[in-house]
């Protein structure tokens, strides 16, 4: 039996493999696990209304993982009991998780790693007052990652990429969606696209590819942002997709970015070439989201500014309200997101980082759930709910992450509080010890 040591203050270490096969990931049991929250629920789809705090916990826990899966969950005693674990127990990898919590993987489904800098004068400029439409006409904001993004090795940006998926993983994230975004030509942001395809070849979790051609509009197309959105779906669309680099296609529908008839373009686009379609919506001013539903989106995310009416359209449907606080948090806002209105109404809610360099630089969910506690009244257990299964079904992965239950991805995060509310209680430091992605464990040493 080997026993991984404790460590609060070190940082998590994921190896970095590439192509693991499933055969060669040893056998892990957690065990003795203070709070164990398997988020397993009889739900169809995604968690509304009350169903966002039923979390199922289990205490003096055990969970055992083969092969990269979860094949029982239960308690410790009747763990012990298992004839399998009883004649390999010698080949298997134990965690003591005794006074501590095991939950799901941190599902971050709205995330934009493919940067070069952070963006420094930006946040300079908005302490001194100047307003987000203000340093984006100032040559700021989203364009000003661009040329970076556009002269960098491709080598660069997937580095770039793996440090952020890893930083990810030492707070717990197993799975992450990632965008593209930051180079708005066809060379660029296939080579984004490509990036974050080599960094998630690279790392143990699980990466979800979105082509964001659609950002803003770039400088060499101002005033025609019509030719620019041909581009996106003539060319960019089909090439992330003949060449299997994205999974989803997104669009910032907002003032500044691209309109709703744009958007319903870029999105008809996508489902011609088989890509599912999210959307940034409701930032900066609100959208009537009931004509793009028709296009089944994923998600629709930080709808700060969204009405009565869209919110009982989305109370009929699958599409999952993102929110991003971290985002509100950093542009140093007064105004949250509504999410009390939005699950009290039966919408389905998810919580995202939002990691980006001008407006969200952080990769802690944890800071994320702490935010949406106590600038958008959500209870711990809805947090957590949002920031696993919720996000699973908003990547269109539940059937695979954010529940600990057999038969799933062995994706876990390992907490050292005695309590699940502690982790968005405790903001700031980083208290996960042991992450498990796929079935590679990540840990303090």
């Amino acid at each position: 039996m080997f026993t991984m040591k404790d460590s609060r203050t070190a940082k998590l270490r994921p190896v970095p493999v590439r192509k693991i096969r499933a055969d060669a990931v040893a056998p892990l049991l957690l065990a003795n696990i203070g709070q164990l929250l398997t988020m397993r629920s009889g739900s169809a789809g995604p968690r509304r209304g009350s169903a966002l705090k039923e979390l199922t916990i289990i205490t003096d826990g055990s969970v055992l993982c083969v092969a990269g899966k979860i094949v029982s969950v239960g308690t410790t005693k009747d763990a012990l009991r298992d004839l399998w674990l009883t004649s390999n127990r010698n080949k298997v990898t134990e965690i003591d998780c005794r006074g501590k919590v095991v939950l799901p993987g941190f599902v971050d489904s709205h995330t934009h790693p493919v940067f070069v800098n952070p963006r420094l004068v930006d946040f300079e400029k908005r302490i001194e007052g100047a307003s987000y439409e203000e340093i984006a006409s100032a040559g700021g904001g989203i364009r000003s990652s661009l040329e970076a993004v556009r002269k960098a090795p491709k080598k660069q940006l997937v580095e770039k990429v793996l440090t952020a998926f890893r930083d990810m993983a030492a707070h717990g994230t197993t799975t992450v969606e990632a965008k593209s975004g930051y180079g708005l030509t066809l060379v660029s942001e296939l080579k984004s696209l490509a990036a974050i395809r080599d960094a998630a070849s690279a790392w143990p979790g699980t990466a979800v590819p979105t082509l964001l051609g659609a950002h803003v509009v770039p400088e060499e197309f101002r005033n025609c942002s019509q030719k620019y959105i041909e581009l996106v779906c003539t060319e960019m669309i089909p090439r992330a997709a003949r060449e299997r680099l994205a999974q989803f296609v997104d669009v910032f529908c907002d003032k500044g970015a691209f309109t709703p008839s744009q958007t319903e373009q870029v999105f008809a686009a996508a489902q011609a070439n088989g890509l599912a379609v999210r959307a940034h919506m409701g930032q900066l001013s609100e959208t009537t989201l009931a004509p793009f539903l028709r296009f089944k989106p994923a998600s629709f995310d930080h709808m700060d500014q969204v009405s009565d009416s869209d919110v009982q359209q989305l109370a009929k449907h699958d599409t999952v309200a993102t929110l991003v606080p971290g985002a509100n948090y950093f542009l140093g806002l007064k105004h949250y997101p509504n999410a009390r209105r939005l699950i009290d109404a039966g919408a389905p809610v998810a919580l995202a980082t939002d990691y980006n360099p001008g407006t969200s630089p952080t990769i802690s969910m944890p800071m994320a759930m702490s935010l949406a506690c106590t600038q958008m009244n959500m209870s711990p257990a809805e947090g957590i709910t949002a920031s696993t299964i919720n996000g699973a079904w908003s990547l269109r992965l539940a059937h695979r992450k954010g529940s600990i239950e057999a038969g799933k991805d062995a994706d876990l995060a390992v907490f050292a509080v005695k309590d699940y509310r502690e982790i968005p209680y405790w903001f700031g430091p980083n208290h996960c010890t042991h992450t498990i992605l796929n079935g590679i464990l990540a840990s303090a040493d």
